[in-house]
């Protein structure tokens, strides 16, 4: 894969990306994708149909009837949901009649546009789209002996539940959009072992169960920590938002988040990440940017296949220093993982082929009787 040097090579060429979503994956994808991304994709959860979703429709003929004081609107898309789910059960005008004599509080914009399309109107709405100002807010005016409805998408607020229930609130908690393991757990099987294999360069998650059923996936595979020293390493971890991120923050996985909690704003983050971390190191008057599986010379895209992308990695650690042959057996043996089926010829053969993707042989030098460096004055 080679690039003309008139054009512009996309921030996340020759970088691959996997994306564990299962709502608005395509969206995401695509989104990579156009920013030069290979996107491998491995949903960590599937979502329970609405209609189909027993908990919530029990939830919501509960709270029919009730006195509500406060409604919290967390999102757009799960208070919709959650309306049009009611209004398929017959439920829809009894539930906008009960929040409708609540007092509404959505967390940002579009919560508060969801709020009146339904009909509506907020007594109040952040404009930091936090909810932990929509929290400060509520025990400000003071919540003890009300019922405080929350709506949450998918992802439990523990915190903010537990706050309002220890200033006295009675919390009803209505879950929209409830997650559940995969039918079929081979694509993200196959996700966690590209990462293992090196073949992965970020991981995205939009949602905390995408990220836990991650990690306890890896666990029943046997490659739990095998997957932490990956994404501790190597493997750039950029979540949506710091709910997203809280089972990787807890067990010491470094992540990035964008400053919105936004699809478009994660793929950006990534686009911006992924290039910053890549190693620059000039060869021979030539500048290298080295990839994921491709490498940037003077601008030009060139693709490296791994056995010689390994070796590429091995030199460019100290730029300069000769590297035995033994030493890239060493090499290729760690990234193929067998021990005895790799010999000299294989690192030859490695070195010719990397010297072709590079587009000039120059660029690594033959020591004689010693082995191979990239051409960099010592």
């Amino acid at each position: 894969m080679t690039l003309s040097l008139d054009v512009e090579v996309p921030p996340l060429a020759g970088f691959t990306v996997g994306v564990t979503a299962a709502r608005r994956a395509d969206e995401l994808s695509a989104l990579l994708e156009r920013k030069g991304a290979t996107v491998l994709h491995g949903p960590a959860i599937r979502i329970v149909p609405l209609p189909d979703d027993t908990d919530l429709r029990q939830a919501t003929s509960d709270l029919i009837g009730q006195q509500v004081d406060f409604a919290v609107v967390t999102t757009a898309i799960g208070f919709r949901g959650w309306v049009e789910a009611a209004e398929g059960w017959g439920m829809g005008e009894d539930l906008l009649a009960v929040l409708g004599k609540a007092r509404v509080f959505a967390r940002g914009p579009k919560a508060k546009g969801a709020v009146r399309a339904a009909g509506l109107v907020e007594s109040w709405s952040p404009a930091s789209e936090s909810n932990s100002e929509v929290l400060d807010h509520l025990l400000a005016i003071g919540v003890s002996g009300r019922r405080v409805v929350v709506q949450q998408h998918g992802e439990p607020l523990p915190d903010f539940v537990s706050a309002l229930r220890a200033a006295g609130a009675e919390v009803v908690e209505v879950s929209v959009y409830r997650w559940t393991s995969p039918v079929d757990l081979a694509p993200l099987e196959r996700l966690i072992d590209a990462v293992l294999a090196g073949g992965v360069d970020a991981l995205t998650f939009t949602s905390a169960p995408a990220a836990a059923s991650v990690l306890a996936t890896a666990r029943r595979m046997d490659r739990y920590d095998a997957l932490l020293e990956a994404l501790r390493g190597p493997v750039l971890c950029v979540c949506v938002g710091s709910i997203t991120a809280g089972p990787l923050v807890a067990v010491g996985i470094p992540v990035v988040q964008p400053e919105r909690s936004r699809i478009g704003a994660l793929a950006r983050t990534v686009a911006v990440e992924l290039p910053a971390r890549a190693r620059q190191v000039r060869v021979g008057g030539c500048r290298l940017e080295i990839r994921g599986q491709a490498v940037v010379v003077d601008g030009v895209l060139r693709g490296v296949s791994p056995a010689p992308m390994a070796v590429l990695r091995a030199l460019t650690e100290d730029p300069g220093r000769v590297l035995s042959r033994p030493d890239l057996i060493g090499v290729l043996r760690r990234h193929s993982g067998r021990d005895g089926s790799v010999d000299a010829h294989a690192v030859e053969t490695a070195i010719g082929r990397l010297r072709s993707a590079l587009g000039d042989p120059s660029l690594v030098q033959t020591v004689v009787k010693r082995g191979y460096r990239l051409a960099i004055p010592v």
